[in-house]
């Protein structure tokens, strides 16, 4: 079962948007892609683009991406006019990768970059531009998985103060496929959708919010 925010016609508009706002943050702005990444993280810009307004993965350019992430965090920058290369630098590639990455896998923006910084994803550049974008999605999911060793269902539970016992009992969920979830041998990813509601609404979560 796989659950997206937004329609895949927009993922390529998204993709051309996130990617011209980190190389024109870091490459014109000068603003260093770790502290982009956490301001462009932490923003609501980046909860807008998650869930697919159309105003930010459609109706404006990456420069006014960046501006609205900077403008909101009220960082300081000396402005610039627009500049979007068609030569796309390795800059470029992190932001489009990301913003598939994102979309793709229902991450939120600032779980992806808090285990994996946008410096780290521009370094990857020379060994994934070329493949095919899973390859770098696979890569992804292994060092989210060593930064977070807990399945978003467990992260959530324990979030929440409540024992696999107490989460069973307020969702109605059997304890055991409980723990099947969340020692990752049976994939939520592909429980039925009754199931996943059950739980988001015992731990006050979306059903996307769960799944790994």
């Amino acid at each position: 079962m796989e659950i997206r925010a937004y329609d895949e016609i927009y993922i390529g508009s998204a993709q051309y948007i996130l990617g011209h706002a980190v190389d024109f943050a870091v490459m014109s702005l000068n603003i260093s892609p770790d502290m982009f990444g956490n301001v462009f993280a932490t923003s609501s810009v980046s909860t807008q683009f998650a869930n697919g307004n159309p105003r930010y993965v459609a109706g404006m350019n990456g420069c006014e991406l960046a501006r609205c992430v900077l403008e909101e965090t009220h960082m300081t920058f000396t402005d610039t006019e627009d500049v979007m290369y068609l030569d796309k630098s390795p800059e470029y590639w992190a932001g489009w990768v990301l913003a598939f990455y994102q979309w793709y896998t229902n991450r939120s923006f600032m779980e992806i970059l808090g285990a994996v910084p946008l410096s780290q994803i521009i370094s990857m550049y020379s060994v994934y531009h070329e493949m095919d974008i899973l390859r770098f999605v696979e890569h992804m999911d292994e060092l989210l998985h060593e930064a977070n060793p807990y399945t978003r269902l467990k992260t959530r539970r324990l979030n929440n103060g409540m024992s696999q016992s107490e989460l069973a009992s307020e969702s109605g969920v059997a304890l055991r496929q409980i723990q099947l979830f969340e020692q990752r041998r049976r994939n939520i990813n592909n429980a039925a959708a009754i199931t996943l509601l059950q739980l988001s609404k015992a731990l006050h979560c979306h059903i996307e919010d769960l799944m790994d």
